[in-house]
Order: C-alpha cells, then sequence, then structure tokens
C-alpha cells in the first residue's frame, strides 16, 4: 500500500449555475488547475445546485457525470456530494473518487430542515459516517449541516484529513468557519472545508492544520495548502488527548 506523507489539498469554491453540464465542465477546468496528485474538495450537490424542481434530471446528471469525473481526474482524490436516486428515494451522497473508482460514499445523515430537505431527500445512515484510507491517509467527510453534530465529530476522530463539502447560508457564515476551526484543532487533524461561492452561501472555503492554522479562498476558486503527517503526529504527541 502506498503510504502518503504529504500530499496537496485543494478547496475549491465556485457558484452552482443552473446549467448542470456547465458545472460539470467548470469543476473539471478547475480541477485541471490542481496538483496531480491532489485531494480536492469541491462543494456540496456542485453538479446541480439542491435543484428541487428538477430533482429526477440531476439524479440522472449524477449517473452519467461520475464517470466523467472518475475518467479525468487521474491520481487525484476528488470528494464532492451529488444527488443521487436510489430505488426507494433520493439521497445526497457525497463520493470519494480515485483512478476510476469510488473508493467510498455516505449519504447525508442530517438534512437541513430549514432549508427543506426533509421534502426533497431521505437522510442517510449515521453509522456510514465513518473514516476511510486512502493511499495510508485517514479520511473522513462531514457533509454541510452534519458540522453542527459532536457526535459525529466523534466518529471521525483519528482521522487525517476530515472534507466538509457545503452550502453554507451566508447569514451564518461565522459559524462556519468557528466549526470547521474547531473541528480541526478538537479532532487534531487536518479539516478542508469547500463551500459554494452562490448569492446565499457564505463562500468561505477553507484550508485548516491541526494547530488551528487556517487559510481561507478570499475570493479565489482553488485554495492549496498540503497535508503533511508528521504535523497531525507531532500534535498528537504534543498535546495528547487520546487520539491515535
Amino acid at each position: 500500500m502506498t503510504i502518503s506523507k504529504t500530499r496537496p489539498v485543494v478547496s475549491l469554491c465556485f457558484a452552482t449555475d443552473p446549467d448542470f453540464q456547465q458545472n460539470l465542465d467548470h469543476l473539471l477546468a478547475l480541477i485541471a488547475q490542481t496538483p496531480e496528485d491532489a485531494i480536492v474538495i469541491a462543494p456540496e450537490v456542485a453538479l446541480s445546485g439542491f435543484a428541487y424542481e428538477r430533482f429526477g434530471e440531476a439524479a440522472a446528471f449524477t449517473d452519467a457525470a461520475l464517470p466523467k469525473l472518475m475518467g479525468n481526474i487521474g491520481k487525484r482524490l476528488l470528494i464532492l456530494s451529488a444527488i443521487t436516486k436510489k430505488e426507494e428515494g433520493t439521497y445526497n451522497v457525497a463520493y470519494a473518487l480515485h483512478a476510476g473508482e469510488i473508493l467510498h460514499r455516505q449519504a447525508k445523515a442530517k438534512l437541513f430542515s430549514l432549508g427543506g430537505e426533509h421534502d426533497y431527500f431521505l437522510p442517510g445512515a449515521e453509522e456510514e459516517i465513518a473514516p476511510f484510507v486512502f493511499e495510508g491517509i485517514t479520511v473522513g467527510i462531514l457533509i454541510c449541516f452534519e458540522l453542527r453534530f459532536k457526535s459525529l465529530w466523534q466518529q471521525l476522530e483519528g482521522c487525517d484529513i476530515i472534507a466538509v463539502p457545503a452550502q453554507w447560508g451566508k447569514l451564518r457564515s461565522e459559524h462556519f468557519v468557528t466549526l470547521t476551526n474547531a473541528l480541526a484543532v478538537m479532532n487534531q487533524c487536518y479539516v478542508v472545508a469547500s463551500d459554494a461561492a452562490n448569492e446565499d452561501t457564505s463562500g468561505m472555503s477553507g484550508i485548516i492544520t491541526p494547530f488551528g492554522g487556517e487559510i481561507r479562498n478570499n475570493g479565489s476558486e482553488i485554495l492549496t495548502s498540503h497535508y503533511e503527517a508528521r504535523t497531525v503526529a507531532s500534535m498528537r504527541r504534543y498535546l495528547n488527548v487520546g487520539i491515535e
């Protein structure tokens, strides 16, 4: 198994368009500008937005877009969420894609009732919110509103990187910054948060280190930093709170 001691990490921040194909083309163009071995996080439902009035169309587009993404990301790991139709109903599913494969998937378990998500999505199972390993790096995912639940932080304890694809409300932008920073410090890991740049979202994508150092996108669609295994190990050794 390949073990990565360092790795470029990228947080994307871009607006979703009503034209689904334009979103896919835009996402692929941004990915092409990232390091070839990067871990790239895209916003929640980046391919379509929530598109409640076009739910079936959005789910069908996900089915068509995933193979194109897997065929064009090369050695990168891409994490995004997408509207996904299953036999029993429709879910907001986070995917981790690499080298033509789906390495991990989990449906959003904590739906945002103020946004009406319960009216359209079925909730996923909380036990699906679990770490997975990519080339020696333990990765976890929280989808937007799930960031507010401390029990889910505990489920991802021990992760080296936690990805947060989001469409976070602009009125609560400070909450997004505070919670992503706190998650990195509490779980002593990197947090790579990707929010959309829509009129009603925070646009506060960021990359935070286990020591609490943060960078935010500041208007850029591509924010790049590096994961370093020694930084995670150093923080957990320096302030030992029992995370292994």
